[in-house]
């Protein structure tokens, strides 16, 4: 099995932090997203690759037995790699649970493909293939033992802003003590990232029930509180002058908004009432937040004018 160079995937060093790796995956993201390059399948498993590594370097706590694990071991990127080879009995708590959970892993996907196998034998209790840890996590002190009976597990996943806006149903799955457990979760329509969904575990033979955390992972949008950020880019005539421009809301509704003349950057413009609406039908409001980019191609008549407005500034 292929090791994966996560920070490599990203292009960020194993001593970014997380807003620059935040940073690092919203630009990749952006670049090879499927609606950007339709039929593209090349862009659309590089899409893959890419939130793949974002789910382990975003997650406090995968980065840390990803590091944990990378360190002790040395792997070189490309190298192959067999869990069942190297002795894992100094790692406790390698799962994705909360630490009164036991020894315990998953994986999250949405419709479309799941994630590698290097993922899968990492997170996932070696479901992928060329072993997997599923062995070595059953012989951990007390890890799935009957005579610890199991109250509560907790996991998260990670969805889009359509995602809960919406309403949506993701794969998820589980590897409790040598158990595993796999499941369709409904995402019900309004729930806010931080909730928990409680799914019974007594459904698939677990001695507790499973508690998943939604967190929300965006590339164009930001919600804060029921408010929705959306950053709009403009050229630095356009933010002088002004324009109109079509804006696509969470719901789908297009609207014409015009954006004021000599709009500054990171100012914020105000749509009322077409923000997140949660599960009780609370609703806030849209803002497009201004991010003025400069162009990187000039043609011939355009690089003349700049230079003449930079020679009349001097």
């Amino acid at each position: 099995m292929e090791y994966k160079d996560y920070y490599k995937v990203l292009g960020v060093d194993k001593k970014a932090s997380s807003q620059e790796i935040k940073k690092a995956y919203r630009k990749l993201a952006k670049k090879y997203h499927p609606d950007l390059n339709k039929g593209d399948e090349k862009s659309q498993e590089k899409f893959k690759e890419i939130n793949e590594a974002y789910e382990v370097l975003g997650n406090e706590d995968k980065r840390k037995k990803y590091d944990m694990f990378g360190s002790n071991y040395n792997f070189q990127g490309g190298q192959n790699f067999d869990p069942n080879a190297y002795d894992f009995g100094n790692f406790g708590g390698f799962g994705g649970f909360g630490k009164n959970s036991g020894s315990y892993t998953y994986t999250t996907g949405g419709s479309g493909g799941g994630f590698s196998d290097f993922f899968n034998a990492f997170f996932s209790g070696g479901q992928g293939s060329g072993g997997g840890f599923s062995d070595i996590f059953g012989g951990f002190k007390n890890a799935g033992r009957k005579s610890q009976p199991r109250q509560r597990y907790d996991t998260d996943i990670s969805v889009s802003l359509s995602d809960i806006y919406n309403g949506v149903e993701k794969r998820l799955g589980l590897m409790i003590g040598d158990k595993s457990v796999n499941l369709n979760l409904k995402v019900p329509k309004g729930i806010l990232p931080g909730k928990k969904i409680k799914v019974k575990g007594e459904k698939f033979g677990v001695d507790g029930d499973i508690y998943v955390k939604i967190n929300l992972v965006d590339v164009y949008n930001k919600l804060e509180d029921h408010n929705i950020i959306k950053k709009v880019e403009l050229k630095p005539w356009e933010a002088y002058f002004g324009k109109s421009i079509n804006v696509e809301t969470i719901s789908g509704e297009r609207i014409k908004v015009k954006i004021p003349k000599n709009i500054k950057a990171n100012q914020r413009i105000r749509i009322k009432d077409k923000g997140f609406v949660d599960m009780k039908g609370v609703k806030g409001d849209l803002y497009l937040e201004i991010s003025i980019v400069n162009p990187t191609k000039l043609n011939e008549e355009q690089e003349e004018l700049y230079k003449k407005l930079y020679e009349l500034s001097e």
